[in-house]
């Protein structure tokens, strides 16, 4: 499997509380791009934050395209240093070496892994080299206060853009991976 990170960024770089902010720009052609994505995911790696968001959210919702199916349905691995237990079904807590754990749950024959949200997480796995794939979901906002994706003490790192979709709505995916 390979690390894929995606992400929902504003202008400035934040990304906390995308619902809040996301919504006027999210349409069909959105909505069709993030079923496509999690389709081509066998598993979701998450963070303890993003993981109690979606937690709480996602066993109740329903949908005709079969979204909610699927994210309730497949394998959820949480990186938690404060976490016991997991109860969201399919869900699996990974404690100990983290490198250690991704690189072994690469080596495993699949699709995606697909990481959301998690900034502590992903800052972690790219200072590790983990992330194979970095996917930005870029908003025509600026919010001007908020978390940033990005923490202050990441390394220098560069980039290769790979692909660019820009939707109607103003929001444009880009795609890199590790130069």
């Amino acid at each position: 499997m390979r690390v894929v990170a995606t992400e929902y960024l504003s202008l400035d770089g934040v990304f906390e509380e995308p619902g809040h902010w996301s919504g006027p720009f999210f349409n069909d052609e959105a909505a069709e791009f993030k079923l496509a994505e999690l389709q081509s995911s066998d598993a979701l790696l998450l963070g303890r934050k993003t993981y109690e968001g979606f937690a709480a959210a996602w066993p109740s919702m329903t949908d005709e395209a079969g979204f909610a199916e699927k994210m309730n349905s497949m394998p959820k691995y949480v990186v938690s240093s404060t976490l016991d237990r997991v109860e969201w079904p399919g869900s699996r807590l990974l404690k100990g070496d983290l490198a250690a754990e991704v690189r072994r749950l690469k080596e495993e024959p699949g699709k995606d892994l697909l990481l959301s949200g998690s900034a502590q997480l992903f800052n972690a796995l790219m200072q590790q080299n983990l992330i194979d794939l970095y996917r930005f979901m870029l908003h025509p906002v600026v919010l001007g206060k908020g978390k940033r994706l990005f923490s202050e003490d990441v390394q220098k790192k560069s980039f290769q853009l790979t692909q660019t979709k820009p939707f109607r709505s103003g929001i444009v995916v880009l795609e890199y991976e590790p130069a």
